[in-house]
């Protein structure tokens, strides 16, 4: 099981249910021990925060992107109500990430089709009720097609979230870098376009397969 950061500790008697109801994946099946991946998501079904939920005794411990915290812990604050739930902040350590990742930057631009989540149900689940944004995901699932996915590619180059991939004649966009790591990139791509030779900024990129969320 990959060693995650938690940046925020939620616990209380509602902690659970509270969750249940905010987050796209069915936190009733997380086990001790090991992380689930979730959608954050606003009203319109935009992922606003990755979040991978794991549980220690009845609390529960968010792992999301470092620049989020402020976003994510007032969201959820709002939302508590009068809910039992209490939010800790836990400290902070040093985040090298090497997975895809939705940042302050790329927050609320993408539905968690476009970045896979809903395949297998990694991210979400199609079953376990409502949470924020619900009706616009099962809308995509039961009655269109996603049109977009999340890809690994690689450039000898620095990329930059939201850098636009185009083809060769750079008038026609064709995928969004959600973020880059050590040795390659993650972006948004056309389905229909995966196949051409694709750029940013003029600099041939080399696309190399489906993007995943290991555990």
């Amino acid at each position: 099981m990959k060693i995650r950061n938690p940046k925020l500790k939620v616990s209380g008697t509602d902690a659970q249910s509270f969750l249940q109801g905010q987050l796209s994946n069915d936190i009733v099946k997380i086990i001790e021990g090991k992380w689930q991946l979730n959608a954050y998501c606003q009203h319109q079904g935009r992922v606003i925060a990755l979040i991978w939920v794991g549980k220690q005794d009845d609390d529960f411990l968010l792992d999301f992107a470092v620049d989020l915290y402020d976003v994510v812990k007032n969201r959820l604050t709002m939302f508590a109500l009068n809910a039992e739930v209490v939010f800790d902040k836990i400290d902070e350590q040093a985040e090298f990430s090497e997975e895809a990742q939705v940042t302050l930057t790329t927050s609320e631009k993408f539905i968690p089709q476009d970045l896979n989540l809903d395949i297998d149900e990694v991210g979400v689940s199609f079953t376990k009720g409502c949470y924020p944004g619900q009706e616009v995901v099962a809308r995509v699932h039961y009655l269109g097609k996603p049109k977009k996915r999340l890809y690994q590619l690689e450039c000898d180059f620095e990329v930059s979230p939201l850098d636009k991939i185009t083809l060769k004649d750079d008038t026609k966009t064709v995928g969004t870098v959600l973020n880059q790591v050590k040795s390659c990139f993650f972006a948004v791509l056309k389905i229909a376009e995966k196949e051409q030779t694709l750029f940013i900024n003029n600099q041939p990129i080399k696309l190399l397969e489906l993007a995943d969320f290991p555990d």
